[in-house]
């Protein structure tokens, strides 16, 4: 995958990886907020969720749909990214899926890829008590297989994308970890204060973040608008391309 490639891949997962520079407050109506668990609480994660985004170009121009998709399992929880983009010249198909135990550790990771028509497939299993990794090439064949070491409750980037709801839904940003996705990274996640945003014609009062990502063939940034809501549900994600800016925005 060249460069653009893990940009794209930025936009199904701009939560990947966080170390933060300092917290933001908790929301309005948060567990930390109130001190409690609060009943009947919906989305992530306390039920099963779906959300819809489209792509836009910085002209206005929509380009393709992502999906997130969590889903609670009895020992924790299946998540699924797929996303469909089309600009000149360059063409995305992905689809994601992670399985975690309840405490978002990783035990699977199946990544399927199709950019501007080269595709590839691979799964990575990881053992979280033998403290390693094993990522498998299915596509194209002959890909190879890779073991690795692994840190205490590894993840990787789909479910640490959840995991950095989770905590910022208890006032916390996310500690620096390193993630995985193929290959590990590490990112940076600087919360910035409140910033509004326009959704659906209205104004909106969110925590912005900004993520750097660095990894073996990467280094690039991107913005996150987060509501205030318990879930900390994303509602715009905004990275910079060579050919200009695109968003994700919230349709649900």
């Amino acid at each position: 995958m060249h460069s653009n490639g893990y940009r794209w891949a930025a936009l199904w997962l701009a939560m990947a990886g966080a170390a933060a520079a300092q917290t933001p407050s908790p929301a309005p109506g948060s567990q930390a907020a109130n001190g409690q668990l609060t009943a009947n609480l919906s989305g992530f994660p306390w039920q099963s969720e779906s959300l819809h985004y489209t792509m836009n170009w910085q002209s206005g121009l929509a380009v393709g749909d992502v999906y997130f998709s969590a889903h609670k399992t009895p020992s924790g929880w299946n998540f699924e990214v797929s996303g469909n983009a089309g600009v000149p010249g360059f063409a995305v198909n992905d689809r994601y899926s992670s399985s975690t135990d309840a405490n978002l550790c990783s035990a699977s990771l199946e990544r399927a890829t199709d950019h501007a028509g080269k595709k590839g497939r691979e799964k990575t299993t990881f053992d979280q008590q033998a403290a390693t990794g094993h990522r498998v090439t299915l596509l194209p064949d002959g890909g190879g297989a890779t073991d690795f070491s692994i840190g205490s409750c590894a993840r990787d980037a789909v479910a640490f994308s959840y995991y950095a709801r989770e905590e910022l839904g208890q006032g916390r940003v996310p500690a620096g970890s390193q993630v995985f996705f193929g290959s590990a990274y590490s990112a940076t996640m600087t919360y910035t204060g409140a910033q509004d945003i326009t959704v659906a014609n209205k104004k909106v009062t969110t925590d912005h973040l900004n993520v750097a990502v660095r990894g073996p063939k990467s280094d690039f940034h991107f913005e996150i608008f987060y509501a205030r809501d318990p879930a900390r549900t994303p509602l715009e994600i905004r990275v910079p391309l060579s050919m200009g800016t695109f968003t994700l925005d919230l349709v649900r």
